[in-house]
């Protein structure tokens, strides 16, 4: 199914809300395929950062946090001009934040993060 930018993000966030972040990364992987090429970095990063909660929830914290970094990272290069209101930066801290979390083997929080910037 071809999504726009705003639909992608929009039901990303509703399965994300609802727990259910594999899914939120097939809606995102789609978009990275179907993405022009200045765009494919950033919707793998969405993408990575959804299958990298999907990793923690099901008990792999490594596997979790290096998808959350390698997501982080490939939406670095987006973090000055942020396209479709995504919240770039706060993402980029999120996952910082969680799969620093991760590393600790401590029990973490993972609260769903908001892919655009509030009011959206």
């Amino acid at each position: 199914m071809s999504r726009t930018p705003p639909e992608t993000l929009a039901e990303a966030q509703r399965l994300l809300d609802e727990g259910l972040p594999f899914h939120a990364h097939e809606v995102l992987e789609d978009a990275w395929k179907g993405a022009p090429d200045a765009e494919r970095r950033l919707w793998q990063g969405l993408a990575q950062l959804a299958v990298g909660l999907t990793h923690a929830g099901r008990g792999n914290p490594a596997g979790a946090a290096t998808l959350l970094r390698r997501g982080a990272a490939g939406l670095g290069g987006y973090a000055e001009t942020p396209p479709h209101r995504i919240d770039v930066t706060g993402l980029i801290s999120w996952a910082g934040q969680i799969a620093g979390e991760l590393d600790t083997g401590e029990d973490v929080e993972l609260a769903a993060p908001r892919l655009r910037v509030a009011g959206d």
